[in-house]
């Protein structure tokens, strides 16, 4: 796939020592498979057009990472058929912006010490998960999240919380969904906590999945499909409309 991936990795809370390593792992992913990666941390950058990006993926940012008009050129691109990736600490992300919860599909609560697990792959249809096993051993942080994603996600993978100590959700432990925004697709992924997660080649094929699939939306809108050109107004913002499509692998 011939097109360009912006990451933005800025934090303003918990900063995740393995974020050089993360972006080293999308550069790489992107020289073997023809897109092309631009890394920032420059907040000012989505308050112009992201038009020329296929996705956006927030790789462990924390806080509040987005000015006002940057929250809005962010929405409007989804909305029109952009891409969302979110990576681990994603989901700790623009607390006091509703519409970038609805968006993600949940928010992080907590997680337990980082230990070994098990991820149960429950769809296997998906290009983030179709290499994976059925039990999928995994070293992460293991979040639990308030609330878990709802009816609009396609649930990909779950973890086993009989594997490994504190967890906080039951047997509903969603880890990785994937969902429509508008004319967008979503992806996101609870792991990537660690350095090691990202020279982990079946991670590393996951998160490729989670980036591929979601820039397929861009290229869908792009052929012809109907786009909005114009920014929502910010009461859209904050107030939005939850998809109701199932996402398609």
């Amino acid at each position: 796939m011939a097109h360009r991936v912006l990451v933005h990795t800025r934090t303003t809370a918990y900063r995740h020592d393995s974020i050089p390593a993360a972006v080293a792992a999308v550069r790489s992913l992107g020289g073997a498979h023809g897109f092309q990666v631009v890394a920032t941390e420059d907040s000012g950058l989505f308050e112009g057009p992201l038009d020329a990006y296929a996705a956006v993926v927030f790789l462990s940012t924390s806080g509040d990472v987005l000015t006002p008009a940057g929250r809005t050129r962010l929405a409007a691109y989804v909305e029109d058929g952009g891409g969302f990736v979110g990576v681990h600490a994603a989901a700790c992300t623009e607390y006091d912006w509703p519409y970038y919860g609805e968006l993600l599909g949940a928010r992080f609560d907590r997680h337990p010490d980082l230990q070994p697990g098990r991820a149960l792959v429950v769809d296997r249809a998906h290009p983030a998960t179709r290499h994976l096993p059925p039990v999928w051993e995994f070293t992460d942080e293991w979040y639990d999240f308030r609330p878990g994603p709802d009816g609009s996600a396609r649930v990909l993978v779950r973890a086993d919380e009989s594997s490994y100590e504190g967890g906080g959700m039951g047997d509903d432990h969603p880890l990785v969904w994937c969902r429509e925004q508008g004319a967008g697709r979503v992806f996101y992924t609870a792991l990537g906590h660690t350095a090691q997660a990202y020279e982990d080649p079946d991670f590393r094929h996951h998160l490729l999945g989670g980036i591929t699939w979601a820039a397929r939306g861009r290229s869908r809108t792009r052929a012809g499909s109907p786009a909005r050109t114009a920014a929502p107004p910010l009461s859209a913002v904050r107030r939005p409309r939850r998809s109701g499509g199932t996402p398609r692998p």
